[in-house]
């Protein structure tokens, strides 16, 4: 089965194509990280205008370098939220009319669940699992029941953990998207110099906004003191007090609720302390851990493919696709 997938839900567009759920032909991508870098941060009137620009040339590659056609496609897949409206609206018109004209079933998926199946690209998955998504808009726990049926654990109750991320970069003066920075100079940086708090310890819970409002006091202190920022100390401080937080809720999670598969999943996925801390105590505990590669971390078509094959293999879809509404707020799972 060949799905033909469209994800345009913040500021990427892309395009991919995928067959039987697994095997990526393409799957292209389309940022705009340098067009919004100069406001630092997306700003939703560009990025939808930037999906009308990107769109079309991004399906016509797509098409010519794998030498397909709109009879080669079985369905097509698109994003239909969470996410900014506008940007939303760009992928799923293009979808709608694709599935329109060429008489195609238009499977929409939830960008969340889509972040959850980028791992079932790579690696060899069966729910039941736990799966921590880590982005920008999102921190969440998710219990995967079995395919299509979700259970939230925990979530963030202000920034989510990318959105700290950003926050901190900018108050020690590192560009946008503040993630990547901050891993960077957290390899140069003592992570035991600073010790920040971990908020809600008793809870399944996330809360950062305390976290970065100590990093933000610890900045004003040194300032005070006319001391020269050591910036790689308490970029490896913040990151530690992350990594340390969203590590030890997920495996506290994993043991009350008997499972031994752990995913962690979103574009912060891509942090290096993150991936090493948990990586250590799955090994401790004889967990399975499965992370997606880099490129599959941050938003892409290849996952919403891959989400919506399970879907249309358990007959778990909208079948009115065309009746399909762009939703900026679209929750997965409920507790």
């Amino acid at each position: 089965m060949l799905i033909l997938a469209i994800e345009s839900s913040c500021d990427e567009t892309s395009i991919a194509l995928v067959r039987d759920g697994k095997e990526i032909l393409s799957n292209y991508v389309s940022s705009q990280i340098d067009i919004h870098a100069q406001y630092g941060g997306v700003v939703p009137e560009i990025a939808s205008r930037q999906h009308i620009i990107n769109i079309n040339p991004l399906l016509e590659q797509t098409f010519k370098d794998n030498n397909v056609t709109e009879k080669d496609i079985d369905a097509i897949a698109v994003t239909y939220g969470p996410g900014l409206q506008g940007a939303l609206l760009i992928g799923l018109l293009t979808a709608k009319t694709l599935a329109w004209i060429w008489n195609k079933p238009l499977i929409g998926v939830n960008h969340l669940e889509g972040h959850i199946y980028a791992s079932f690209l790579e690696n060899n998955i069966k729910p039941p699992m736990l799966t921590l998504l880590v982005s920008g808009g999102h921190t969440e726990l998710i219990h995967v029941e079995e395919h299509g049926k979700y259970k939230l654990i925990g979530k963030t109750r202000d920034d989510a953990v990318g959105e700290a991320f950003d926050k901190v970069a900018r108050l020690l003066g590192l560009p946008y998207p503040g993630g990547p920075y901050i891993d960077k100079l957290s390899k140069l940086g003592d992570p035991n110099r600073f010790n920040f708090p971990k908020a809600m310890p008793n809870t399944f819970d996330f809360s950062f906004s305390g976290l970065k409002t100590s990093v933000l006091y610890k900045i004003n202190d040194l300032k005070n003191e006319n001391v020269e920022l050591p910036v790689n100390d308490l970029a490896a401080s913040f990151s530690k007090a992350v990594a340390d937080t969203l590590v030890s809720k997920t495996i506290k999670a994993a043991k009350e609720l008997g499972l031994k598969t752990i995913v962690i999943t979103g574009g912060v996925a891509a942090n290096s302390t993150l991936r090493e801390k948990m990586q250590r105590e799955c090994d401790k505990n004889k967990f399975a851990l499965h992370l997606p590669s880099m490129k599959l971390c941050t938003d892409n078509a290849a996952m919403i493919a891959c989400a919506a094959y399970f879907k249309y293999i358990n007959d778990d879809y909208i079948k009115d696709g065309l009746s399909i509404g762009a939703k900026s707020r679209l929750p997965i799972a409920v507790r």
